[in-house]
C-alpha cells in the first residue's frame, strides 16, 4: 500500500487520515505539523478564548498516522518524490499530500507592524492556540478589527471574558459577504445590545501600543489588538516546487495539483477559482482524496457554503449566494419576515424551488430544517412563510426523520448516524453523546436536535439504523 505523506495537521489533515482509514488504506500516513501540540478544531477557537472551552476539549483525537509535531517542510522533491524538513529528516512519499492551511493577512495600517515587519506589540491574529494564549489576563480593553464572521465572534468572546471590545469595520453593517442589509443592520443591533461598542464604515488610521486610531481620528484604547482581516493561503511551498498556483495550489476535481502524485485540501487549495476558507467543504474534500487515494471514484465539485455564528446568545446563521438576496436576478423569489421588536429576521431567496440564499436571524427550527433541504439539494415546500415561521410539515421534521448522513452539529461534522451509533454503544443523554461525539460541544446550536433524536430513541422511535454487533 502507498505512503502518503501529509503536510499540516489542521483539522482537513486529520479529516483525511480518518477517512483513509474508513476507506481501507493500511499503507503508512506521516502527517508533519507545524505547530508543538496536536491537531485541533480551529473552529471553536472563539469558545477558547471566551474560557467556555478548554484548549483540551478543542483537541481532535489520536490520528491513527505517524504524527511529526514541531516539523516545518522547507521544500519538496517531486522529482524523487521527496519532502525535506528544517531539522533535516528528509520523508518519502508515493502520494504528497498539501494541507498547509493560510496564513492571517495583516492589514497596510501604519504601526501594525514593526520596523522589521513582525507584528507590533499587543496586536496578535487570531488562527491558533497559541494566538489565544497571547490576549494578556490583565487587559481592559480590547480593539478587533474586521467584522466578518471570525470577527464578530472573537468580538464577543472577549467580551464575555470581561473586556471592554470595540468591534471596527470598513463596512456599512457586520459580516457583509453573507448578510443583506437589513440583516446586517440587525446583527449590528444585537451586537450593541450585549454591550460591545461598535464603529461600522470606519477604517484604521494608525495604531501605536496602546492605541488605535481611526480615520475620522477617534482614538480607541486597545491594550490588545486583535486582526480579524482575512487570510492568505499557505502556497509558497508548492510554488517553489513548481506546482501550478494561484491564489492557493491550483486542483481539479480529484484534488490533485498540476502533479499527479501531488494534492492539496483545505483552506491552501484553490478549486475553480474559489477558495472556500470553511470547514464544511475542507471535510468534503478530505472525503473525495480519501475515496482518491484508495482506488475509489469521486469528484469534489464545492458544497454549497451554511455560515452558523458561533456567537452564544446569538442565533444566526446564513447560507447559500448572498448575491441572491438582493432580488435583482430573474427568477428568484423572495420571501421576508421582519420582527425587529423581538429581534427577528428571515430572508429566503428560493430559485428554481431551491435554497439559493437565506439570512436567518432568531428562527432556529427553521434554520434546522432550511440547512438540510439546502445540504440536500431538496425543493422547498410549496408554504415559504410557514417554513420560515416552523408551521410547515418540511418544518415540523424530527430529528429521528432525518436521514442517516445528515450532518446534526456542523461544528464538529457529526452526522445522525453517528449518534445513532453512540446512542447504542450506551450515550443515551445528552451530555453522554456530546462527550462520545462532541455534538452540541461548539456554538450549541444543534443541542435541541441531539435532545429530540436521544428522546426519539429512546421511546424506541427514533431510527431504523441496526444497531452495530446485533444478531
Amino acid at each position: 500500500m502507498s505512503h502518503v505523506l501529509i503536510i499540516g495537521n489542521g483539522p482537513a489533515a486529520h479529516r483525511l487520515v480518518e477517512r483513509l482509514r474508513v476507506h481501507g488504506h493500511d499503507g503508512p500516513i506521516t502527517v508533519l505539523g507545524g505547530e508543538d501540540r496536536p491537531a485541533y478544531n480551529r473552529v471553536l477557537l472563539a469558545s477558547v478564548l471566551d474560557g467556555t472551552l478548554s484548549a483540551a476539549a478543542v483537541t481532535l483525537p489520536e490520528s491513527r498516522a505517524e504524527v511529526r509535531l514541531g516539523v516545518t517542510a522547507t521544500a519538496v522533491d517531486r522529482a524523487r518524490r521527496l519532502v525535506r524538513t528544517d531539522g533535516g529528516v528528509v520523508h518519502r512519499y508515493d502520494e504528497l499530500v498539501l494541507a498547509t492551511g493560510a496564513r492571517a493577512t495583516a492589514p497596510g495600517v501604519p504601526g501594525v507592524l514593526d520596523a522589521d515587519g513582525a507584528l507590533s506589540p499587543g496586536v496578535t491574529p487570531l488562527r491558533t492556540l497559541d494566538d489565544c494564549a497571547r490576549i494578556p489576563d490583565g487587559a481592559r480593553d480590547a480593539v478587533v478589527l474586521g467584522g466578518g464572521v471570525l470577527g464578530v465572534e472573537s468580538a464577543r468572546a472577549l467580551h464575555a471574558r470581561g473586556l471592554d471590545v470595540a468591534l471596527v469595520h470598513p463596512q456599512a453593517h457586520p459580516m457583509d459577504r453573507q448578510l443583506d442589509a437589513a440583516g446586517g443592520a440587525l446583527l449590528g443591533e444585537h451586537l450593541r445590545g450585549t454591550g460591545l461598542r461598535t464603529r461600522f464604515g470606519r477604517r484604521a488610521a494608525r495604531y501605536r501600543p496602546g492605541k488605535l486610531v481611526l480615520d475620522d481620528g477617534e482614538a480607541l484604547a486597545a491594550d490588545v489588538l486583535v486582526l480579524c482581516t482575512g487570510v492568505t493561503p499557505e502556497a509558497g511551498l508548492a510554488a517553489d516546487a513548481g506546482l501550478a498556483v494561484g491564489r492557493g495550489v491550483l486542483v481539479d476535481d480529484h484534488l490533485t495539483t498540476s502533479d499527479p502524485h501531488v494534492h492539496a485540501i483545505g483552506d491552501c487549495a484553490e478549486h475553480d477559482g474559489r477558495v472556500p476558507g470553511l470547514i464544511a467543504p475542507a471535510w468534503e474534500q478530505a472525503e473525495v482524496l480519501a475515496r482518491r487515494l484508495t482506488g475509489g471514484t469521486a469528484h469534489y465539485r464545492g458544497v454549497g457554503t451554511v455560515t452558523r455564528l458561533k456567537a452564544r446568545g446569538i442565533e444566526l446563521s446564513a447560507m447559500g449566494s448572498a448575491a441572491l438576496l438582493d432580488g435583482a436576478e430573474p427568477g428568484v423569489e423572495l420571501v421576508v419576515v421582519s420582527d425587529p421588536a423581538r429581534g427577528r429576521y428571515a430572508k429566503l431567496a428560493v430559485r428554481d424551488e431551491r435554497v439559493g440564499g437565506a439570512v436567518l436571524i432568531g428562527f432556529p427550527q427553521a434554520t434546522a430544517t432550511i440547512a438540510q433541504l439546502h445540504d440536500r439539494n431538496l425543493p422547498l415546500p410549496a408554504d415559504r412563510l410557514g417554513l420560515l415561521l416552523g408551521r410547515s410539515p418540511a418544518a415540523a421534521t424530527a430529528p429521528a426523520d432525518l436521514p442517516d448522513d445528515a450532518v446534526v452539529c456542523r461544528c464538529n461534522n457529526v452526522t445522525k448516524k453517528s449518534l445513532v451509533r453512540a446512542w447504542h454503544r450506551g450515550a443515551r443523554d445528552l451530555g453522554g453523546l456530546a462527550r462520545a461525539t462532541r455534538a452540541t460541544t461548539g456554538c450549541g446550536g444543534c443541542a435541541d436536535e441531539v435532545r429530540g433524536l436521544c428522546g426519539a430513541l429512546t421511546t424506541g422511535d427514533g431510527t431504523n439504523t441496526e444497531q452495530e454487533g446485533a444478531a
